[in-house]
């Protein structure tokens, strides 16, 4: 659900998808909803998983535990690039929260925060 991790840090991450209709997640021309919702738990694992690696330590799994303030205004059509940032707002413990939010032609779709735990 991620084509390209273009930069992430400590706490952020951006990535872009293609939408392609033999995703499992696009219905009638578009990403779903639970596409979204994936993209942008995806682009937390990407950054998480590339900073954890780069400091040489090993990647770790984690599981969605809560989404919270699912905005959706539209949904990406087939051939669309989607640009998804996520931000790391804390963490505590296994229990990571999030706030992710997608582009589509430069302009907002979705938003959410969410919670994360990371099985360690």
């Amino acid at each position: 659900m991620v084509d390209q991790l273009v930069s992430c840090d400590e706490i952020s991450s951006h990535t872009t998808l293609l939408v392609k209709e033999e995703n499992v997640l696009v219905f009638n021309g578009e990403l779903s909803e639970a596409g979204l919702l994936e993209n942008i738990a995806q682009t937390a694992a990407a950054g998480l998983g590339y900073m954890t690696q780069r400091s040489g330590q090993p990647i770790l799994t984690g599981y969605i535990a809560a989404i919270k303030n699912l905005e959706v205004f539209a949904l990406p059509k087939v051939g669309d690039v989607i640009d998804t940032d996520v931000i790391i707002e804390t963490q505590v413990f296994e229990v990571t929260l999030i706030t992710g939010s997608i582009k589509s032609k430069g302009a907002l779709i979705a938003k959410c925060e969410m919670k994360i735990f990371i099985k360690k």
